[in-house]
């Protein structure tokens, strides 16, 4: 695979908000400086086997996904990138989505929207849409790796479309909280330690006021969030 720098287009919650703080405490690290952040005390649950389990998230920095990671096309750059984004936030109003809540998605742990949004998927298919001049085509490897976990038939689409499965008609709003886990008893101990401390979060609406523009430098680098652009329609 490619090993250089790629960029996403990322849903981040603002940095002054109660979600924000919990979720860069939860995976142990903020993605805007880059520090590690001590993870909570999970009864049940050693620091160790916390931190192996939010591993992949913690790399990835707190986020939901709208458009996702890519290398960089022949012809573009970074400087490109981030005024196309700060165009494309000048032009779009914010909103309020449904309030989050913990979902299990498969062997993961995620906050999921608890109730359909239709401008976050128009949100999320115009980010797909705007940024795609920006993105390479996927090497050969990543293509096989994608197909691995095997995919419908739409998803397949998308995949030679897109460059990823899980856009348009297959998206599906998520901040993922864990990684793949297998045993039913760590999932029984994060379950139980974030319900009631997500509360708060299902009894409000979630604020849509920005996009994000993340960056890793290798992918052996964590992402780093590199700018945050206002919506202002």
């Amino acid at each position: 695979m490619p090993s250089g720098e790629r960029y996403a287009i990322y849903y981040a919650p603002a940095a002054d908000s109660a979600l924000w703080r919990f979720g860069i405490g939860w995976l142990g690290r903020d993605p805007v400086g880059g520090e590690a952040l001590p993870q909570p005390a999970v009864p049940g649950l050693s620091a160790a086997a916390l931190a192996a389990a939010t591993g992949s998230p913690r790399n990835y920095g707190f986020h939901a996904t709208l458009k996702p990671p890519f290398h960089l096309a022949d012809g573009t750059d970074a400087a490109a990138l981030l005024a196309a984004a700060r165009s494309f936030a000048a032009g779009r109003p914010a909103f309020d989505a449904p309030p989050v809540g913990l979902r299990r998605i498969g062997r993961f742990q995620a906050l999921g929207l608890t109730a359909p949004c239709p401008a976050m998927e128009a949100l999320a298919a115009d980010c797909v849409r705007s940024f795609d001049a920006f993105r390479a085509p996927p090497s050969a490897d990543e293509l096989a790796q994608r197909r691995a976990r095997g995919l419908s038939e739409p998803q397949e689409a998308n995949l030679q479309r897109w460059g990823y499965p899980y856009v348009m008609e297959e998206f599906r709003f998520h901040m993922t909280l864990t990684d793949s886990i297998r045993d039913d008893a760590v999932h029984a101990a994060i379950a139980a330690y974030l319900e009631p401390r997500l509360s708060p979060f299902a009894a409000a609406p979630l604020p849509v006021d920005a996009i994000c523009v993340y960056r890793q430098e290798t992918r052996a680098a964590p992402f780093l969030l590199v700018q945050r652009f206002p919506f202002q329609g």
